[in-house]
């Protein structure tokens, strides 16, 4: 189930909204990163998870699905499409397998503190009300300050200690492996996304949609290939969308491998064809035969090099990388006394 986040908030699990909300001002006060400057790291830590376990636990529908499924149902693990509910998940789904993927991004940390406590003094006025750069006054304009009873800037974690930006905070990039066979790479093929993510209406009330996504896969690209759709994440206030970015993945071939622009093919031969002479038969990856007549000999690191019949260039997919034929020549497990004087004879000549 991965971390208990009722454990965490030390709550049960009949916890209603103000036993949540008690126990993450209880424990966000005391783990605050800068009311332990001495044991930073740790703070960090625990400060960090108490912002999730407050975070999912305060919403009905990621609750739903992390009471249902626990952490991993929530941070990606493979899901029937009826699972739980949208939540606060975006998923993936391709149109060749019923597999749902769905990932769960925590927010930051510091904004859940922020929020929480209104940008108001969560300390009772203790860090100064009389001043014009307490917390007690609120947030009032995007270069305010705060003191705290922690000696310094309580929200300098936000920043650095800079003042903090007026603007929305941009959730981080949800990426996607999109595994594409070596066909599909070599020829260019269009594949079809189904999302699923929250949008917020004016009042701020989110609502989940559902939406197809359509991605030209260019002849010619590479493993590790971005594809970014702009905002497509989820909607939250304050928050800009993140980005959703599919990267290209190679699945295995079971007759080529590819190395940049060009695709090696191994053949297995016998010694006496590498010696002798041999013809290979391929079919390339757009269902054509080649039959390519090798009249050399061919020794163990021998390659024979086919051009212009490798992949696609991604830039001018008009041009192609080579072919490269690799052997694995076999040799007999022995020869009789007769046969290798004959072998002698032969080469000797």
């Amino acid at each position: 189930m991965g971390v208990d986040y009722y454990k965490v908030l030390q709550v049960d699990k009949s916890a209603k909204d103000d036993d949540l909300k008690k126990a993450y001002r209880k424990l966000a006060m005391k783990w605050h990163p800068d009311k332990n400057p001495n044991n930073k790291k740790e703070a960090e830590a625990k400060f960090k998870q108490i912002s999730e376990a407050y975070e999912v636990l305060s919403d009905p529908q990621k609750r739903a699905i992390y009471d249902q499924y626990g952490e991993d149902g929530l941070k990606g693990q493979v899901l029937p499409p009826d699972a739980g509910g949208p939540g606060g998940a975006t998923y993936f789904q391709t149109g060749d397998g019923p597999n749902v993927f769905r990932t769960f991004n925590p927010r930051n940390a510091n904004d859940i503190f922020a929020e929480f406590f209104g940008f108001s003094s969560p300390f009772g006025g203790m860090g100064g009300g009389s001043s014009g750069s307490s917390m007690g006054g609120g947030m009032r304009g995007s270069g305010a300050r705060f003191n705290s009873v922690f000696g310094d800037d309580i929200f300098s974690s936000f920043g650095d200690g800079r003042p903090m930006s007026s603007g929305p905070r941009k959730a981080a990039p949800i990426e996607s492996p999109l595994p594409c066979s070596l066909e599909e790479l070599y020829k260019g093929t269009t594949k079809k996304m189904k999302i699923s993510r929250e949008i917020a209406d004016a009042s701020g009330r989110t609502m989940p949609v559902e939406e197809i996504l359509t991605i030209d896969i260019k002849p010619g690209w590479k493993k590790g290939t971005k594809i970014t759709f702009p905002e497509k994440g989820n909607e939250q206030p304050g928050v800009t969308p993140a980005d959703l970015v599919f990267i290209i993945d190679e699945k295995p071939h079971p007759v080529f491998t590819r190395d940049g622009n060009d695709l090696i093919v191994t053949q297995k031969i016998s010694l006496a064809d590498a010696l002798t002479g041999y013809t290979t038969h391929i079919t390339t990856l757009d269902g054509r035969n080649l039959t390519i007549p090798i009249t050399n000999v061919i020794h163990p690191n021998y390659e024979e090099v086919v051009p212009r019949e490798g992949m696609p260039v991604p830039k001018d997919p008009s041009r192609k990388g080579n072919l490269r034929i690799k052997f694995n020549i076999k040799f007999p497990p022995r020869l009789t006394a007769e046969q290798k004087a004959g072998v002698k004879k032969l080469l000797a000549a």
